[in-house]
């Protein structure tokens, strides 16, 4: 997860700069506070996360979305069609990058879910394993 931090952190800076040079600093506001919802349901999911990390501070995590990593070129790829798509549905260049932020956003939930469901699967297993002794 470090470097899925990382890419998010610079990509998340370079959306703003972007956003800033295109929009201006009111429209910029305007297109991040209008997904309010969405940046508020990660909190719940951030807690979640960090009470499953609390519970398995001392065990060893297995990492059981190894087998689920998306390559780099799918993302692109996925990426791609979703732009052509809002080009032509979001009149444009202009409505087309205005739904960069959402990505991003629907990009860090989905990061945090697959995170706070591996370690769900961890606590699964150690509790299980409690049990049986």
């Amino acid at each position: 997860m470090g470097n899925s931090k990382n890419l998010f952190t610079l990509s998340f800076i370079l959306l703003i700069i972007t956003y800033l040079f295109v929009f201006g600093r009111s429209k910029t506001l305007e297109i991040i506070l209008s997904e309010y919802l969405l940046i508020l349901s990660i909190i719940p999911i951030i807690i979640t996360l960090f009470y499953f990390k609390k519970k398995l501070h001392n065990t060893k995590i297995i990492d059981f979305n190894k087998n689920n990593q998306f390559s780099l070129k799918s993302s692109i790829g996925f990426f791609l069609i979703f732009q052509v798509a809002d080009y032509f549905y979001e009149d444009g260049f202009i409505g087309m990058i205005s739904q960069w932020f959402l990505y991003w956003v629907l990009g860090i939930i989905t990061l945090l879910l697959l995170q706070t469901i591996n370690y769900f699967k961890n606590y699964q297993v150690l509790k299980n394993l409690n049990l049986d002794n």
